[in-house]
């Protein structure tokens, strides 16, 4: 069989390797071909939904399915959007049966109407979101009594909106925070086709709410020299600090992603500088963390200088914020 002649070939965006005309994704990284069509396809697609055209958002699944490698994950999570929503479209019932529906409901009539058109209001509150987020105040209250207990709980939201709001100002779907007491938080989002740079960007997102949450606690202690405000600051940024260590489910595990060799081992490297500036131990988990990311398969081609600098700036924030707490008192 003849081979396609090399100038044909194109390089994959993440690792260079060559790929064979047509191909849909790398066969060394598995890397999407066409990310950032898809990206686009995407959000066009959700923004068609959300617009209640079920047509057009099929449509636009439909092209998307055409850039996927069939037997693929996503292909299958798209194939079961469009069968979805053609579901959809047959039980729709027609604008003259739905005009028929409410003139039988003489003067109920238009509260039915606020009543199906209130649907894009509980969407900013669903329900899961105001149960979880219940709970979660309910269990740190308990613990740590209602000042602080609250307190924590409203900094856990505000780095979960950071994520949340970033995803959505690009056009991408997310579901509200879920909060899991004595565990956590997440924010459900599909990242369908999303690239590297911006699903480090969401996840950076994340600790810079934190980092500014904590900011406040701290300037608030500085006006009023109560402690209940430092307290608030130094657990915050030490938490979000946590979270920027670059493995697991952890945010810097997506950050690191976009990063490439020499970027990850400057990371590495600030983050020992930052361990022994700011006393912080934590700072080598991070620095670990990036050494270990030396040697997985998800290194980038190309560098992505502004992550960089991102991640470093939210480190450092949290870095001065973390020491600005009072060390504890020596008893002799």
């Amino acid at each position: 069989m003849a081979s396609p002649p090399p100038e044909l070939y194109q390089e994959c965006a993440r690792c260079t390797a060559a790929l064979v005309p047509g191909a849909l994704e790398c066969g060394s990284c598995h890397a999407l071909v066409h990310a950032s069509r898809l990206e686009q396809l995407g959000a066009s697609a959700r923004l068609h939904e959300e617009r209640r055209e079920a047509v057009e958002a099929s449509a636009t699944w439909s092209r998307v399915l055409e850039l996927l490698p069939p037997d693929s994950a996503q292909a299958e999570w798209v194939r079961g959007r469009i069968e979805r929503l053609a579901s959809a479209m047959a039980n729709t019932p027609t604008v003259d049966a739905r005009r028929a529906w409410i003139r039988k409901l003489g003067p109920l009539a238009p509260v039915a109407i606020l009543l199906v058109n209130g649907k894009y209001l509980l969407a900013l509150f669903k329900l899961k979101f105001l149960l979880s987020l219940a709970a979660f105040v309910t269990f740190y209250w308990a613990l740590y009594g209602v000042k602080f207990g609250v307190g924590f709980a409203i900094l856990i939201l505000l780095h979960e909106m950071g994520h949340f709001v970033d995803i959505k100002r690009r056009g991408l779907p997310a579901d509200m925070p879920v909060f899991l007491p004595g565990l956590g938080a997440y924010v459900r989002w599909s990242a369908l086709g999303v690239p590297a740079r911006t699903r480090a960007l969401v996840s950076l997102a994340g600790p810079l709410a934190g980092c500014i949450g904590a900011a406040a606690c701290a300037l608030l202690w500085s006006k009023t020299g109560d402690a209940l405000w430092i307290g608030l600051a130094s657990v915050s940024a030490l938490l979000n600090l946590l979270n920027l260590v670059p493995i697991w489910v952890l945010d810097g595990a997506q950050a690191i992603a976009a990063l490439d060799r020499t970027e990850r081992i400057l990371l590495s490297a600030a983050a020992v500088v930052f361990a022994a500036a700011f006393g912080q131990p934590v700072f080598l988990l991070v620095a670990a963390g990036a050494g270990y990311r030396l040697f997985t398969r998800d290194i980038p081609a190309s560098p992505d200088h502004a992550v960089m600098v991102y991640y470093l700036l939210v480190l450092t924030a949290l870095g001065f914020l973390i020491a600005l707490a009072p060390p504890p008192p020596v008893h002799s």
